[in-house]
């Protein structure tokens, strides 16, 4: 089966998006499906990403002139850069991780002036020089089935024009179009583009049971909305060495990925003061300036890791105490990490209402514990693991197991094929 991929964000892009479809599509690959990606340059390399295989074929395009500025930048920087293997090494935690000074803020302020008179962010002016591709593309390929990976939006603008031309189209939204953080001058076309997407698409895939259930609650003329949730790699190989080294004598706590607004962790902090046996890691490209401060006051207490390659993020996982997780804010959705978290097999400490997805997840796996974001209920979680290592039973063939990659793409597969032999 020949499958086209639309997906801006796609290695070397590290994003939460291009992870997933970087995995899925070596996983479909390697089922012996013909995959082509339709996705930009975005010039330069990620080191730990995920490798694929050369069954695939990336037709990247230009961006635009704001991400092909960038494009150009990184290539620059690429082939100054010294061939060494610093792949595992951590960046320190300074000004310059946190991605301060100058050209961070003007790189900002440029995607926000773009944002306001581009939909659906500075993304959508790749919509140009993708539409054109795109059209070559069917015509070339004449693709079984399309595949849109959301986000940016522009990637289903661009499905809806092949499913016009006759083309079997799956829509991965992920999450909705119309989102709480979607600025309020493009909500109605949001809207708008949301509904047609639920309304064309031969099939519509989420990741949390509570985007299903919203889809379906704003669009009722659609029920048979598909959850294909985040992932693990079952088969990942992490590094051997490692960065850092885990303390025996500690707890060694670990959080990975970012570190938005909306994920407070104060009340973590207020704890470890009464925890001197426990170490909080936090591996993160942007790290707040109290969070910084705070660690300069209680080294002994947390340790900032800076940007870590995923590789390396996952081989820290797989040998932490207890990895944390904090809520979001949207119930809607559930960090990627989270799942990366299960396939590392160590508990997970999730700061949230145990009765939320994630809570209920971990509860039904008992795969850790959920407990509210407030550092008396914090301090009696982990005061209870002092001085042992916690293990988990081995999952086996169940729920855990179904979020493997590998189980992901074989429902995506089945998915495709179904669609392929109604055409």
């Amino acid at each position: 089966m020949r499958i086209l991929l639309i997906a801006y964000e796609f290695p070397p892009s590290a994003s939460p998006q291009s992870l997933r479809w970087a995995y899925l599509a070596r996983e479909l690959a390697h089922k012996g499906h013909d995959l082509h990606v339709l996705t930009i340059d975005l010039g330069g390399q990620t080191p730990g990403l995920p490798e694929l295989p050369d069954s695939i074929t990336i037709h990247r395009t230009y961006a635009g002139p704001f991400r092909g500025l960038f494009a150009m930048r990184r290539k620059l920087r690429a082939r100054r850069q010294v061939a060494t293997e610093t792949s595992a090494a951590p960046l320190p935690a300074s000004t310059s991780t946190n991605l301060h000074g100058w050209k961070r803020l003007l790189s900002e302020r440029v995607q926000t002036l773009l944002a306001r008179i581009v939909f659906p962010d500075a993304r959508g002016e790749w919509m140009p020089w993708g539409r054109r591709r795109l059209l070559r593309l069917l015509n070339e390929l004449a693709p079984s089935v399309v595949i849109s990976s959301h986000e940016p939006a522009t990637t289903l603008e661009l499905g809806l024009l092949a499913k016009g031309r006759g083309y079997a189209w799956i829509a991965d939204l992920g999450d909705p179009v119309l989102a709480g953080y979607t600025p309020a001058r493009w909500r109605l076309r949001a809207n708008r583009l949301e509904a047609r997407v639920c309304r064309e698409a031969d099939a519509v895939i989420v990741t949390t049971e509570a985007t299903r259930n919203l889809l379906m609650e704003r669009h009722g003329h659609r029920d048979d909305v598909i959850v294909v949730s985040q992932g693990y790699d079952a088969t990942a190989e992490t590094e051997a060495e490692l960065p850092v080294e885990m303390d025996p004598a500690r707890t060694e706590l670990l959080y990975t990925g970012s570190l938005y607004r909306f994920r407070r962790m104060d009340e973590l902090l207020h704890a470890l003061e009464e925890l001197p046996g426990v170490r909080l890691n936090i591996a993160s490209v942007s790290l707040p300036d109290e969070l910084m401060a705070w660690a300069a006051r209680f080294p002994e207490r947390i340790r900032l890791l800076g940007f870590l390659p995923h590789r390396v993020a996952l081989g820290l996982q797989r040998r932490a105490d207890v990895l944390v997780n904090i809520a979001n804010d949207d119930p809607l959705q559930i960090p990627g990490k989270v799942y990366e978290y299960l396939g590392a097999n160590r508990p997970i400490l999730h700061l949230g209402k145990p009765d939320d997805a994630i809570g209920s997840l971990l509860h039904r796996t008992g795969r850790g514990w959920a407990c509210a974001n407030d550092a008396g209920d914090i301090i009696r979680v982990l005061k209870g693991l002092a001085g042992r290592r916690p293990l988990l039973p081995n999952d086996g063939d169940g729920e855990v197991a179904s979020h493997s990659w590998q189980a992901l793409a074989g429902r995506v597969e089945a998915l495709a094929t179904g669609l392929a032999e109604k055409r």
